[in-house]
């Protein structure tokens, strides 16, 4: 009868602990000092509860409604269509002549707002930030921040009655012997309105942001520019710049991802059927075939169009600026 032995390890060696109660030990002080944490911090915590549940009801839960874009929807009906048709109105929606308009139509008032609304906020922080008056500084800052705290229906009503037929833009022109010109009638006016209305409204705001990053960038590289000989405008080309680039590109990021977002409430107040073709933009289209004419599968359809174009344009972005530039958004 043969008997099996354990070999014995040689002095000075250790045997290795078992894994799993060395996975339960380590595992432990984690967890304890999250419960400790959260148990310390609480009152923290209990901030994120509000947001959290904003964006469930308001944000998430709202997304199971997508399913109609695949569904035949009766108002009255089930919440959740009444019939499976598959992509029937993703090819409605495509093959439809009136949908490409405003898909074009919001690519330009998407494209032109962030050509002219990304870059205006930084240029005016630059220059706030070399006023050395305080009080002059303070006042341009007031009065810059002031359309901001209008309501978008203030804003649309300001810019109608200044560019109306008899407003005091036709006004002005009249001294000049021109003949009044019909802003608001006139379709190939609306992208200037508008975006101009857009720079006068957030241009103030956005400077916010960059003066607070500003804020940031070190005094002593700006001692050494001027050591080396740089001129003021180097020393923000090479300094200020740079130093509020993470900025910059997080919110270029976060403009690129509402690029197909274009403004619904003040191209609503803004337009009428007379500049249809140029400032009917999906929001809108959205708006007049669900809400007025009770399309909702359809309108469901396009606007899940717009999200996932959305969401492709902001990954996009995102990738883009990791690879280039190194920072991103995650």
């Amino acid at each position: 009868m043969s008997t099996s032995t354990r070999p014995v390890p040689p002095p000075g060696a250790q045997d290795p602990p078992p894994a799993r109660p060395g996975a339960r030990r380590a595992r432990t002080p984690a967890r304890t000092g999250r419960r400790r944490a959260l148990r310390r911090d609480w009152q923290l915590y209990s901030l994120a509860v509000l947001p959290l549940l904003f964006f469930l009801v308001f944000r998430y839960l709202p997304m199971i409604g997508n399913v109609i874009a695949f569904r035949r929807f009766e108002p009255g009906g089930s919440i959740f269509g009444e019939e499976w048709v598959g992509l029937r109105y993703v090819e409605m929606f495509l093959t439809d002549p009136t949908f490409w308009q405003v898909f074009r139509n919001t690519l330009w008032l998407g494209g032109l707002t962030l050509v002219f609304c990304f870059p205006v906020p930084i240029v005016l922080a630059l220059l706030l930030n070399e006023v050395r008056r305080r009080s002059l500084k303070r006042f341009v800052q007031s009065v810059s921040y002031l359309p901001h705290f209008l309501s978008i229906v203030i804003v649309a009503g300001i810019t109608l009655q200044m560019l109306a037929t008899d407003g005091p833009v036709n006004q002005v022109l009249g001294w000049f012997g021109h003949d009044p010109i019909r802003f608001v009638q006139e379709p190939e006016w609306f992208r200037t309105i508008y975006v101009g209305s857009e720079v006068w409204q957030t241009a103030g705001w956005g400077t916010i942001l960059y003066l607070a990053a500003l804020t940031t960038v070190d005094d002593d590289l700006y001692e050494a520019a001027r050591i080396d000989g740089a001129s003021r405008w180097r020393q923000i080309w090479h300094v200020t710049l740079p130093g509020i680039r993470p900025t910059m590109i997080t919110l270029l990021i976060l403009n690129i991802g509402t690029f197909m977002a274009v403004g619904f409430e003040k191209v609503l107040l803004l337009y009428n059927p007379l500049t249809y073709p140029t400032a009917d933009v999906i929001s809108t289209y959205l708006y007049r075939t669900g809400v007025e004419s009770n399309s909702f599968s359809y309108a469901a359809a396009i606007g899940l169009f717009e999200a996932v174009v959305g969401l492709v344009l902001i990954t996009g972005a995102n990738q883009l600026s990791r690879r280039t530039a190194g920072t991103s958004l995650w």
